[in-house]
């Protein structure tokens, strides 16, 4: 296991090779999305402002990506990488997920020794059936940096049922209801099943003209945590 994210990387880099054989022109997607506070599943990141660009693109149901993570203030730092394929309601994916200091002297992105690495590898499955706005899904931590309290691989488990709701000129509301399987790191390993996500969020456009920016607003509340926040957020595509 020591050199699973090595095959995952190398897996990445023969996508992109396969794709390029396939087609003449990647279908790229460059984005940025800009929020008030980095949130994720309940969890809380800091209190700074962060940034997340994001390179994409997909092809015939698979979808690869790199994606950052950097708070305002520097507190906080992520590289993300990932790579997903798609059959029609189904979605299968991995992500690896890579935590730097703030300042990066003591930082080995190549140690993928499991007992050391400072990766954290993800496999999810997503669930989005056509006829109802509805979306399921199941992701579990399998390789990395996931301890539980006695040094062991935590195989942190989470699970998000979701429901959308479409309103006219591109405006949507969306509510989830997350929870984790076991004493995983959403309850800082100490409490098995626990809702640890509830949020609201509200998508629309702000309008200048003809140009159209996306933004969004979502209250989150962790039951488990005993605490709530309200975000907000921009976004650019390419």
């Amino acid at each position: 296991m020591n050199r699973f994210i090595f095959l995952f990387l190398f897996w990445e880099l023969y996508s992109l090779t396969f794709i390029y054989s396939q087609e003449k022109h990647f279908p790229f997607v460059a984005s940025l999305e800009l929020s008030s506070k980095y949130m994720w599943r309940g969890i809380e990141y800091g209190n700074a402002p962060v940034a997340f660009p994001m390179l994409s693109y997909s092809y015939k149901g698979f979808n690869v990506y790199a994606m950052g993570a950097y708070a305002f203030n520097g507190s906080h730092q992520e590289v993300d990488l990932g790579i997903s394929y798609s059959y029609r309601t189904f979605c299968l994916g991995i992500s690896d997920y890579y935590y730097p200091s703030s300042v990066g002297e003591k930082d080995y992105y190549f140690e993928f020794s499991n007992r050391s690495t400072g990766h954290s590898v993800e496999t999810y499955f997503t669930f989005t059936p056509d006829k109802v706005p509805l979306w399921l899904t199941l992701s579990t931590y399998v390789y990395g940096s996931d301890k539980n309290l006695s040094g062991n691989q935590a195989f942190s488990s989470y699970i998000e049922l979701g429901y959308t709701y479409n309103f006219t000129n591109n405006n949507m509301l969306s509510l989830a209801l997350g929870a984790n399987l076991n004493k995983g790191f959403y309850t800082n390993y100490e409490k098995g099943f626990s809702v640890v996500n509830i949020t609201l969020k509200y998508a629309t456009n702000f309008s200048f003209g003809n140009f159209k920016l996306p933004v969004s607003v979502s209250y989150i509340l962790n039951p488990h945590k005993e605490k709530s926040f309200f975000t907000f957020s921009l976004y650019f595509n390419s």
